[in-house]
């Protein structure tokens, strides 16, 4: 991996690169309005549109896609291709990365460039979206949450490729999946309402399927991963010493499939289990366990205990 980012425009000298963690309840409160809102409005919609415009082939399409788009982030994008948590063979390679672009998040390789260099300058100055970009006063905070959630995907700065995927970029199977992403968009957008056409034979079907599978799923998925750029990285419990503010949220570990325990990410990037305390359920983990029970993954970096035993903070050891 590359030694130089590709740098945030120059700000003035002097102003830290990690700034101070929030204090008092309001912050907190601020962070809960401003992730929780939009996604009580969204569950609020399913009972009333029950029998009129949602029914069960819609929740089964729209759990499966959700399944598969999410783990093609999670352990595709994140575990394997940005981290080498995991060895695969080659058909689980391109099955994950093909996964992963059904999450419309962007194609593997750009994806992959942004999150190193999130990893090489995590809180500081040439972070992407760190939510600590502004300051952290109650009004920096706010403006930080809504870069690190979803403003910084506008900014007009790329990641160069050239200097942190070298390794995809010399894959050409890599290489023509990323290119194949705008296809990629349309398969994830349009197949669910082919396929809940099919299963009720009627265009109705279609058109709910294409909602809730297509449209509601990809939106969940976005606002889960982009949660873990900005909720976990401003509140939560510190199990593990880490440089940054990466922190574990336990109530987005479930539709996070694992990455909310973000503190032990950046504590040990490599690992392949990110939960690894008891009652810390890592759904990517279990599934990078099955790929390597059936033989398709090998070479597994599993937690190592003396390892995590020597970074455990002193509060919560």
């Amino acid at each position: 991996m590359a030694t130089a980012p590709v740098l945030d425009p120059p700000r003035p000298q002097g102003r830290p690169e990690i700034e101070p963690e929030p204090q008092g309840r309001f912050e907190r409160v601020l962070v809960g309005v401003f992730t929780g809102v939009p996604f009580l409005a969204l569950f609020a919609a399913i009972p009333l549109a029950w029998r009129n415009f949602l029914g069960w082939t819609d929740v089964i399409l729209m759990a499966i896609f959700y399944l598969v788009s999410a783990a093609g982030i999670t352990v595709g994008y994140h575990r394997y291709f940005t981290h080498g948590s995991f060895k695969a063979k080659r058909p689980l390679k391109i099955a994950m990365a093909l996964a992963g672009s059904l999450a419309i998040e962007g194609p593997v390789i750009t994806w992959v460039a942004d999150h190193r260099r999130h990893h090489k300058h995590s809180d500081k100055e040439a972070d992407p979206h760190s939510p600590w970009r502004f300051g952290n006063d109650w009004k920096a905070l706010t403006k930080g949450l809504a870069w690190a959630h979803y403003g910084w995907l506008f900014n007009g700065n790329r990641t160069s490729k050239q200097r942190f995927t070298k390794d995809l970029l010399n894959d050409k199977d890599i290489v023509r999946i990323h290119k194949a992403f705008p296809a990629m968009v349309a398969v994830s957008l349009l197949l669910p309402g082919v396929l809940g056409g099919l299963i009720t034979m009627s265009w109705a079907g279609a058109l709910t399927a294409f909602f809730w599978a297509g449209l509601v799923r990809v939106t969940l998925v976005h606002h889960v991963t982009w949660s873990i750029n900005s909720i976990c990285h401003t509140f939560g419990a510190e199990d593990f010493e880490v440089r940054d503010k990466s922190r574990n949220v336990w109530w987005l570990a479930i539709p996070s499939l694992g990455e909310s325990w973000h503190n032990l990410h950046h504590c040990d990037p490599t690992c392949a289990r990110h939960g690894v305390l008891p009652g810390q359920v890592d759904i990517s983990a279990r599934i990078i366990w099955m790929f390597e029970k059936v033989g398709w993954a090998h070479s597994v970096r599993w937690p190592n205990a003396e390892r995590l035993a020597a970074k455990r903070t002193k509060r919560a050891a």
